[in-house]
Parts: structure tokens; sequence; C-alpha cells
């Protein structure tokens, strides 16, 4: 089982939701266990590399199963690997954060853009927690 279209929008929502109460603009990228996007989002003024960076810290967290800040070295785990191959970047960086359920790596949430990498985390940490109530 993977995340569903309508939990990676939740997602994503409340993220920005977050970003909104932190008066601060975000980038979220929620992707499957493989690391690919399901749902994204980037709000006014976010420049446009932000989701590039949203992403590279989904890939991590989704194919190491850590927060993309504890990550170290290169990502080499399959699918991960890949997606890093077609030029997807792999960032260590803390602002990702895998999604778990039963036990097992659903994917995860990748946030990006603010001046503050503990910022984007505490949104990723918001929107997956919208999702595990």
């Amino acid at each position: 089982m993977t995340l569903t279209l309508a939990e990676a929008t939740s997602i994503v929502h409340a993220a920005i939701t977050k970003a909104r109460e932190l008066n601060i603009t975000v980038s979220v990228v929620v992707c499957d266990n493989l690391g690919y996007p399901i749902a994204l989002n980037r709000m006014d003024g976010v420049l446009g590399e932000a989701t590039r960076f949203s992403l590279g810290k989904a890939v991590v967290s989704s194919n190491t199963g850590l927060p993309s800040g504890e990550v170290r070295g290169i990502v080499d785990h399959p699918p991960g690997a890949y997606l890093v191959a077609q030029g997807i970047p792999a960032l260590r960086v803390q602002g990702g954060l895998p999604i778990f359920r039963n036990g097992k790596i659903e994917g995860a949430c990748g946030v990006a853009g603010a001046s503050s990498h503990d910022q984007e985390e505490e949104c990723a940490r918001a929107g997956i927690a919208s999702i595990q109530r």
C-alpha cells in the first residue's frame, strides 16, 4: 500500500497551513515510497528552485527512511539512485521527513523555500500529522 492522492493532498494542505501560521512561504512535495511525486504545491512568491529542493528532500527521506537532514553519504538505494541519475537532486538537508504506516515507508514529505530548515521540517511534520490522527 502507498499513499493515496487524497492523503498526499491533505499532507500538502496541512504543511502549507502550518507555513502560513509561521508566516513563511514554501514549496511542498509528497512522494510515494519509490520517490515519485504524488502531490506538489508552491506558495506564491516562492522561487521555482524551491520545488526541486523540496522534491530532493522527499526523495532522500522516502528512500532511506530517515529525515533528510540526518542522511549522510551518497544515496545509492534503488530506486532513489535511479531518480538521482535522472537529475532529481538528493538533498541531505533538513526539511524532508519519511512517512511510515504499519512500520513500512509509504513515502515522504519535503518542504523548501523558507529561510529556516527547522521551520521547513516543522511544516513537513504538520503535514504528515494530518493523516496520522
